[in-house]
């Protein structure tokens, strides 16, 4: 409830911040602050950043306090169906109820807060002193410099769909993975309100013959219009570096330059004045501690345990990790190997689940891409060397994330639909549900159905660490059954189980170690929240300080009521804008390196405790299948039906609700979401409840 309020009342906030009402509030209330030690600086951050902030303290308590299983069955409730797909299409992709509503909302705050400040100013039309423009000159010149709020409120969300450790969308079950379109879509609307704004600007400074005076100024106090014009060109340098046909082909390039991100939100500060950064600052205050967090997590470096080549160039590494680390089925983590590259991150799913292994965890890596094909080299070499033991090959780990708890399996059954390397998620899902059968305080599903598709038949070898899963099991618990689809293969009699069992077609390399030290994964979250608390209390302490330092305030004396008007603007002059700008960035600095030197320390003292990592011999080995339930299925030279895959499940699964979870490729992503939508519907127009109802979930990881 503490959560919701915070939320609602940085929302009216933005909703109440272009109206007259609000304008002379806020005004009042930054006179009446001004004098005193907090100043007007500390109520602007105490108002317009700390809602984020606390918010994101709050929820970390939250999601500490949530039980990490499921306990109940999902229940059929309007808040289960705003979340399955309403839309899809191939341009804007799967869209649900819920993300429609919430753009729709945002649209309209956007035009609500262009109309009350376009309106507001055409009627308080005033000249620019330096420019000498005529009427529709100057109103065209409002109507850009109001497009650049519309830039500002995007820029306020930008940051926040990327967090990772201090991710906020944990708190409504989105993993990083979905989340990173939001930051595109912001993304692209922010820069598009910013070209607007920035170009109609120089249009009216052309005509008015103006540009080069004022293209080239840095101002002493108000809108520095230089800083303005370097933060466009940096911005929509990272933006056309990010469109998919450049990231796509050349990542390593959109990598480096959407680094610029620093500079680009520094020279927006000098542009925009501290009193709209503030109400951008907590995207930005949570971003920093979250990125050098990541930083610090990252090291030491761990080794690689063992490796095993599959056909199609599929890799599985095998890390250690420490005893105490559990993270959730589909959870991601973001790997470095120096000996590739130094800088650059790659995201892979977790193979493995935490309750099952309890010193390793697996991931398979598709090796297409630049950095993915160095990595096959560098094993093959080592598959190839004569060498008696295998060199160590360090790497950095981030993560695991994942979602908070496992209530997207709290379903009676489950659909898994799975393309190529998009298998991988499911994986650990399917190990976490079989050793979970033991226990009877959690809930998970009793019928599982895994649809495979490939395009060749040596890529099941990617099941193998769930064969054991795919024999005849004695416990009558749970039921799993595979169907597999191999697209671009003729009819063929090989089964299952002779694919599987065929082990000349997996090659396993085991390296040396020289590290002692294993992967240890985040801190727990009571930790991140204090964190976060103490960070934001030492970013206030050094704004004030800094503030009563080199922004000295001229005290009102009670004989000089009408003259301190006056010598306020007089002693504001005499300070120029900028220094308040540097103000905050110093403050912010000296903040975030206090609390990284003291996670640091937080994290030494954890590392002088651990263990040592799991040794060689603890390595994976290839699983032997045993018998085989004939109800499995491979099937040679089509796609399937999901129309009919669908029915045949309506009808094994009378009345109970059913979790359809899709990884793969985009079309076949879409495929399944128009099924399931067309089913859905069905439901709701029969409101039948022995009816089944199926539950669409779609998983974007890359790999």
């Amino acid at each position: 409830m503490l959560m919701i309020l915070i939320c609602a009342a940085w929302i009216a906030l933005w909703i109440l911040k272009p109206t007259n009402l609000w304008t002379k509030i806020w005004h009042e209330a930054e006179d009446r602050a001004r004098p005193t030690l907090f100043g007007y600086y500390g109520l602007n951050f105490a108002v317009s950043t700390f809602p984020v902030i606390a918010l994101a303290i709050i929820g970390f308590i939250y999601l500490h306090l949530l039980p990490r299983k499921p306990r109940i069955r999902q229940a059929r409730s309007s808040a289960t169906a705003l979340s399955n797909p309403l839309v899809v299409n191939s341009i804007v992709g799967i869209l649900s109820s819920f993300e429609i509503l919430l753009v729709f909302l945002f649209v309209i705050f956007l035009v609500w807060t262009y109309y009350a400040r376009i309106s507001n100013d055409f009627k308080k039309l005033m000249p620019v002193k330096s420019l000498k423009l005529n009427t529709w000159q100057l109103k065209y010149l409002r109507v850009a410099t109001r497009f650049g709020l519309l830039a500002e409120a995007c820029l306020a969300l930008l940051l926040l769909p990327i967090l990772r450790g201090l991710s906020l969308f944990r708190l409504l079950g989105i993993q990083f993975e979905a989340s990173v379109r939001y930051h595109i879509w912001l993304g692209t609307a922010m820069i598009f309100f910013a070209t607007i704004h920035g170009g109609s600007t120089l249009f009216v400074w052309g005509v008015s013959q103006h540009i080069q005076d004022e293209m080239w100024r840095w101002q002493k106090t108000g809108r520095i219009y230089l800083a303005g014009e370097i933060a466009l060109v940096t911005g929509l340098v990272m933006w056309i570096t990010s469109l998919p046909q450049i990231r796509r082909k050349k990542f390593e390039f959109f990598y480096y330059t959407h680094h610029l991100y620093i500079i680009f939100l520094i020279f927006f500060l000098f542009h925009a004045g501290d009193r709209h950064f503030y109400m951008v600052f907590g995207g930005i205050f949570l971003f920093g501690l979250d990125k050098l967090l990541r930083f610090i997590q990252s090291r030491p470096e761990a080794c690689i345990l063992s490796a095993r080549v599959f056909p199609s160039k599929a890799i599985e590494l095998i890390l250690p990790k420490h005893a105490g680390l559990k993270f959730t089925p589909t959870s991601v983590i973001f790997m470095k190997i120096p000996s590739i590259s130094k800088f650059q991150w790659h995201s892979f799913s977790i193979t493995s689940s935490s309750s099952v292994d309890d010193q390793t965890m697996s991931l398979v890596v598709k090796c297409e891409g630049e950095w993915t094909s160095s990595l096959y080299q560098m094993i093959h070499a080592e598959l190839d060397s004569d060498a008696d033991q295998m060199r160590c090959i360090p790497v950095a780990i981030e993560g695991p994330y994942g979602p908070a708890t496992m209530d997207f399996l709290r379903y009676d059954s489950l659909l898994l639909v799975a393309g190529g390397i998009g298998i991988t998620p499911f994986l650990s899902i399917l190990q976490e549900i079989a050793s979970a059968q033991s226990n009877r305080k959690y809930r998970f599903p009793s019928k599982v159905q895994l649809i495979y598709v490939i395009k060749s038949s040596q890529e099941i070898c990617l099941l193998n660490s769930i064969s054991p899963l795919l024999s005849n099991q004695p416990s009558k618990k749970w039921h799993l059954t595979l169907k597999v689809f191999v697209t671009q293969e003729e009819q063929s009699s090989v089964t299952v189980r002779e694919v599987l069992n065929d082990l000349s077609l997996v090659r396993a390399v085991r390296f040396g170690t020289q590290s002692n030290y294993a992967v240890n994964g985040l801190e727990s979250l009571i930790w991140m929240a204090a964190l976060v608390g103490i960070t934001s209390i030492l970013f206030v302490i050094f704004l004030i300080s800094l503030n009563h330092i080199f922004v000295p305030v001229e005290k009102k004396l009670p004989s000089e009521k009408l003259a301190a008007p006056s010598e306020k603007v007089v002693s504001k002059e005499k300070t120029p804008s900028w220094v308040a700008d540097l103000i905050i960035l110093s403050s912010f600095i000296i903040a975030i390196t206090g609390s990284t030197l003291m996670a640091i320390l937080l994290r030494w003292r954890r590392l002088k405790k651990q263990t040592p990592p799991v040794s060689l011999n603890q390595g994976k080995a290839v699983q032997v299948l045993g018998p085989i339930e004939e109800e499995h299925e491979i099937n040679f030279g089509g796609r399937p039906n999901f129309e009919e895959i669908f029915s045949e499940l309506e009808k094994e699964t009378a009345g109970s609700d059913i979790g359809v979870l899709v990884c793969g490729p985009e079309s076949m992503k879409e495929s399944v979401a128009k099924t399931s939508q067309r089913k859905s519907q069905c439901f709701m127009m029969n409101a039948n409840k022995d009816k089944p109802y199926f539950n669409f979930h779609s998983l974007n990881f890359t790999f």
